[in-house]
């Protein structure tokens, strides 16, 4: 497996390893990637039974094009080993550490993934890596986290643990976490990774989760980290891009098929150059309308 930098990951919904119900609908709620939760959400009592959970999961259950991710328990706990080797026998398609404070802890963490991969006779390098920024030391630490291996998908905020760590908790206009987003979301880029926004877990204030999308969306950020099925649509409606930008990607598209017919290596459209940032975001505009069906396999708009 080689890490998919194109995928699209506009949500990644968590789901308690140790709720059969929700561990068997995960791929229903149209998630780009589901992340499996053995760490906060499943009690010391339960971690056993919750990795054997998620092991027979992703071994028998068809999540179809769904990214598969687990968080696993952290280094500095019992668990860690045996949720590295198992979800590595599983065949999981991510491994996301938590409370990552530097770039050795994914070394570390690869390193065991490699010798899972041996012993379970999977190829070497086919499960991906992402890291949960949880502290300031990490967030300091956040580039040489990003690039701390190659099968790292991306790098995520967890605001409850960093504003812990700060001495300060959530506030509606999101102050508190501007250094942490722009930190993490600068990293990631010059890694050339996906860079993931923390939970709003207050199901009770749509519009304060939906300014929150916005101001991430506004940023830069590939997506979400989610804690309820609803969620994914509303974060979906945030990143849809509008008519208007539907039709100037399929012009820039357009002008760039038409200068290879020509066997041009000058792009225009309008009597502008078209260079390649206005290329690469009229492609993402393009995976993002088929992906929320507002244009049919031809690129032609068919609206909302």
């Amino acid at each position: 497996m080689t890490v998919d930098t194109e995928r699209l990951r506009r949500t990644m919904m968590f789901v308690p390893g140790n709720n059969p119900a929700m561990v068997k609908d995960a791929g229903i709620y149209g998630a780009d990637s589901v992340m499996f939760d053995l760490e906060d959400a499943v009690s010391i009592t339960e971690k056993d039974a919750a990795r054997y959970l998620v092991y027979e999961a992703l071994t028998t259950l068809d999540y179809g094009d769904t990214e598969l991710v687990v968080r696993i328990n952290g280094e500095d706990t019992p668990f860690y080993e045996d949720d590295i080797r198992v979800m590595v026998k599983a065949g999981v398609d991510v491994i996301r550490l938590p409370k990552v404070e530097d770039a050795q802890m994914m070394h570390h963490l690869e390193e065991r993934v490699v010798a899972a991969e041996k012993e379970f006779g999977k190829p070497v390098g086919s499960i991906n890596l992402m890291a949960a920024i949880e502290s300031a030391q990490g967030v300091l630490n956040a580039e040489e986290i990003a690039k701390s291996s190659k099968r790292m998908i991306g790098i995520a905020l967890s605001a409850e643990d960093y504003t812990t760590d700060m001495k300060t908790h959530r506030y509606p206009d999101g102050q508190e976490l501007f250094f942490a987003r722009n930190m993490i979301l600068h990293a990631a880029r010059a890694a050339g990774i996906a860079a993931f926004d923390t939970v709003f877990s207050n199901m009770d204030d749509p519009e304060g989760f939906y300014r929150e999308t916005r101001l991430i969306h506004q940023l830069g950020f590939d997506g979400k980290s989610l804690v309820n099925p609803r969620q994914v649509e509303m974060v979906n409606k945030v990143y849809q891009p509008t008519e208007k930008e539907i039709v100037n990607a399929q012009n820039v598209l357009a002008a760039i098929e038409q200068a290879k017919r020509q066997g041009s290596g000058v792009i225009s459209m309008n009597g502008q150059m078209v260079d390649r940032p206005v290329a690469l975001r009229a492609q993402r505009v393009m995976k993002l309308a088929k992906a929320d069906n507002l244009v049919d396999q031809e690129g032609n708009y068919l609206g909302e």
